[in-house]
């Protein structure tokens, strides 16, 4: 079993980053992982702009970085970018927060003229911290993800295959790093 950060960077609390991610949470955990939710939204905005690595709140979210096997990292997309607010964080996070972590870049967006910036916006940033294994990221268009009243989240049926596929794809990575987490914990 590993340890799962699942982050939303996305500044809106009726977030469809944040409800598909929840979902897939729901997934990973049903392959035995432990997962852990962290909207950036929650966090402090004073911390986040001010650049507070010693605040509280910050330094739980880098120790949870640090203990995390694998990370979700969730966005919607603005000006073909992921989001300022997980800017923000990304930046108060040690250079290399990321080494040796699997990571699962995704994002969200109303246009698939943004598909693109999970490779191009994200995928460099992540690398950047030196993440272990980026998987293959996924981008989901909005209008895609819906929820219910009760908060139960439908995928429309073109995004849902290739998404659980990669979610999949994410898990079995982690998995696969397992045994090599172990060997470094006994020694």
């Amino acid at each position: 079993m590993a340890f799962v950060l699942s982050v939303s960077g996305s500044p809106s609390a009726t977030s469809r980053t944040s409800r598909l991610l929840r979902h897939l949470d729901a997934r990973l955990e049903a392959d035995r992982h432990e997962v852990v939710a962290l909207d950036v939204r929650d966090l402090p905005a004073q911390a986040l702009l001010g650049a507070d690595p010693g605040h509280p709140a910050i330094a739980r979210v880098a120790a949870l970085v640090e203990r995390a096997d694998g990370l979700v990292i969730g966005t919607p997309v603005y000006k073909a970018a992921y989001s300022g607010l997980l800017k923000a964080l990304l930046d108060l996070l040690p250079q290399y927060a990321l080494a040796g972590k699997t990571v699962l870049p995704l994002a969200t967006g109303g246009s698939v003229a943004h598909v693109l910036a999970v490779d191009y916006a994200l995928r460099p940033v992540l690398n950047s911290m030196g993440a272990g294994h980026i998987t293959q990221g996924w981008f989901v268009l909005d209008k895609d993800v819906s929820a219910s009243p009760d908060g139960q989240v439908t995928l429309a049926a073109p995004a849902a295959a290739p998404l659980y596929g990669i979610v999949d794809q994410f898990s079995a990575a982690l998995s696969a790093a397992a045994p090599r987490r172990s060997l470094y914990a006994a020694g």
